[in-house]
């Protein structure tokens, strides 16, 4: 259970979609539509014109208000810095892997962070994060699965996954690889 305010307001932005509809990237879009400043009025738009509880709607009015001001950056922003300079010839790989897990249904949340992208369902089970200038690494949870050359043991990379397969290149986003992703999503339904 979330037990810090920052735990409880990453918990709010993972419900957005489920409770309202919309991803807060999208209701920012929404924001910003409306043109309003004033912490009240937003308040007031998203609880009458969108129907959003008043919870939610003061948490999108906050990050709206500190996005708007140039506080913390959009999840596109994120991403876009986890692959700018001379880390941005592995966002193909990133897309890929996007593309193919977010084939396997409308469940599917990616949430960026600042260092890499949390794959997730009900939980989390995998991750993408551009570790060098010259490789990403996906995290996969798959728990019990052997290990193999290519899809390894965690190790030191993230306590969150049980393993890892380390990517240079598109071509390596292939069926074996789609099948792991899978395999992680199953169990985390």
């Amino acid at each position: 259970m979330a037990s810090t305010p920052e735990q409880q307001a990453q918990t709010m932005i993972d419900n957005l979609p489920a409770k309202t509809g919309k991803s807060l990237e999208e209701w920012m879009g929404v924001c910003g539509k409306a043109g309003l400043a004033k912490h009240g009025e937003i308040v007031k738009h998203l609880k009458t014109d969108h129907g959003v509880t008043h919870g939610f709607a003061n948490l999108i009015a906050i990050k709206w208000r500190e996005q708007s001001a140039g506080g913390p950056a959009a999840p596109t922003d994120l991403v876009a810095a986890q692959y700018a300079g001379p880390k941005a010839s592995l966002k193909p790989i990133y897309d890929a892997i996007a593309r193919v897990v977010e084939s396997f249904g409308g469940d599917v949340e990616l949430s960026p962070k600042k260092a890499y992208v949390s794959l997730r369902r009900k939980k989390q089970f995998a991750l993408i994060q551009p570790s060098t200038k010259t490789r990403v690494d996906l995290g996969l949870n798959l728990k019990d699965k052997p290990v193999t050359d290519r899809l390894e043991a965690s190790g030191s990379f993230n306590a969150m996954c049980s393993h890892r397969v380390r990517l240079t290149d598109t071509r390596q986003v292939d069926k074996e690889l789609a099948d792991w992703l899978r395999q992680a999503y199953d169990a985390a339904g």
